[in-house]
């Protein structure tokens, strides 16, 4: 035990240590649930959108939290300074040449640490491929009903439902009919209650074009007279 100590005392294991210390003390602060274990990764994201490129990515650790990531490299590197550091003693080199040997523990550590790290984050990669975030370019093709009186070029507000249920009030438009074409027929005009389809999306304006929709018109497979699928019906007996 004396030997353990005094190794993890000693140069380089003490620096690794105490940032092990401090990785520690965060986690434990995630367990109460006084920290989050994200709450770095959107300062990271602020960081290399302003193009300063210190992301995870950049070094071989995309797809894995900051934390998680930061947190394994800091136990691998304390584990191989640790035991670098009871090689140099076992050894016993003095002066000079111990603190050249110090100083490769030193780097040779974090050259590991970064080598598992970065392997164990393209088996993360691999195994659990990152989903691309929500978009609203996903309600593109939705029904959608609306929630204002009217829906012109210049306003309207719609409900649309999301693949996992949740539902968004987004801002619809209705193309304006040309001056030379017939006044749009009553079911072509979108109401509140109405239903309509987002069929496009303007990233400028942040909004969705909308039409008019008809359950009729849907290519999908439909219950015909004959049955089910248009299957002829059985008869009786």
């Amino acid at each position: 035990m004396g030997e353990f100590l005094d190794a993890a005392l000693s140069f380089p294991a003490v620096i690794f240590g105490a940032a092990l210390v401090v990785v520690v003390g965060f986690w434990l602060l995630v367990l109460v649930g006084a920290a989050d274990q994200n709450s770095f990764d959107s300062d990271v994201s602020t960081g290399s959108g302003a193009g300063s490129g210190a992301d995870s990515g950049s070094v071989g650790f995309g797809g894995v939290p900051v934390t998680v990531s930061v947190s394994l490299l800091v136990l691998v590197a304390w584990f191989g300074s640790l035991s670098g550091t009871v090689l140099l003693h076992q050894v016993g080199a003095a002066g000079a040449t111990r603190a050249v040997l110090a100083v490769a523990v030193l780097l040779g550590s974090l050259l590991l640490a970064w080598g598992a790290v970065r392997l164990l984050a393209h088996l993360f990669r691999r195994y659990f491929p990152a989903e691309p975030p929500p978009s609203r370019k996903d309600f593109v093709g939705r029904v959608c009903t609306i929630r204002t009186g009217s829906v012109t070029a210049v306003f309207g507000q719609a409900e649309v439902a999301a693949a996992d249920g949740s539902t968004a009030v987004v801002q619809v438009r209705q193309a304006p009919q040309g001056p030379h074409l017939a006044a749009p027929h009553a079911e072509e005009i979108l109401v509140r209650g109405s239903t309509g389809l987002l069929y496009a999306y303007d990233e400028e304006g942040e909004f969705f074009w909308v039409s008019p929709y008809d359950a009729a018109l849907d290519p999908g497979p439909k219950e015909k007279p004959g049955g089910l699928l248009g299957l002829p019906e059985a008869g009786d007996g």
